[in-house]
């Protein structure tokens, strides 16, 4: 009995790992499926301001300009 016992729950652990499904993505040609993107000045303090945030990203450039750190 336990020999029989122990034979179906072999079984059924073996055909469970069966059951798996394919993990790949299938694409639509010509679409794009995921999250959109946005840009960077788009969100956070420059709230679409464009040239704050070009204006801010010249300042931090220049913040790590060791030539300028060497005078």
């Amino acid at each position: 009995m336990k020999k029989a016992l122990f034979l179906m729950f072999t079984a059924g652990i073996g055909l469970s790992a069966c059951g798996e499904y394919s993990q790949v993505a299938s694409y639509k040609p010509g679409s794009y499926q995921g999250k959109s993107d946005t840009r960077p000045w788009e969100g956070g303090k420059f709230a679409g301001d464009k040239a704050a945030w070009e204006a801010a990203l010249a300042s931090r450039n220049q913040n790590q300009n060791e030539y300028k750190k060497a005078n």
